[in-house]
């Protein structure tokens, strides 16, 4: 069911896109490319898909989106500070209009007390707003790692919408 409303989503994504003349780039950690691939699975998605960077490692981040690695060290690779970073650097490293960028601990390891598992990091840029939509989502420590990743791509599907419909 996930599989057919992420289906859904990402087509008005790619409505919205062409709609507003964009192209979309995305920059994703612990989904590995599911939000870029849920676009890319639809038939014509190419006259709007720009690229997808899948920064998995602090070192992707830093060397292909430009996170800094300081910023990186000082707040965590999961925060807000970082997923905003990751949606500005796919702008900048892409013809994109909007980006999203996702950042998050799907677990079943590697939470901890500030940064439980669940909790995933969402932000979505546009060229030119210096404004960059930021959304934490706390999916909760009871959910599969296939479920925090497919919730993931759902809402960062939801905020890409939100940030298209503000232009």
């Amino acid at each position: 069911m996930s599989e057919l409303i992420a289906e859904v989503k990402a087509n008005e994504v790619l409505e919205a896109c062409r709609k507003a003349g964009f192209m979309l780039a995305t920059a994703e950690s612990c989904t590995g490319g599911m939000i870029i691939a849920s676009l890319t699975d639809i038939a014509g998605s190419s006259d709007v898909v720009d690229r997808g960077f899948i920064t998995y490692s602090n070192a992707a981040k830093t060397a292909m989106i430009g996170v800094p690695a300081t910023l990186i060290d000082d707040k965590g690779a999961v925060s807000k500070e970082v997923a905003l970073a990751m949606a500005q650097g796919a702008l900048e490293q892409s013809k994109a209009s909007v980006s999203v960028a996702v950042t998050g601990v799907a677990g079943p390891g590697g939470g901890s007390e500030a940064k439980p598992v669940g909790l995933v990091h969402i932000a979505s840029a546009l060229r030119g707003k210096s404004t960059i939509l930021h959304r934490e989502c706390r999916f909760g420590t009871d959910k599969t790692r296939t479920e925090i990743r497919h919730l993931t791509v759902l809402a960062a599907l939801d905020l890409i919408l939100e940030n298209i419909s503000q232009t």
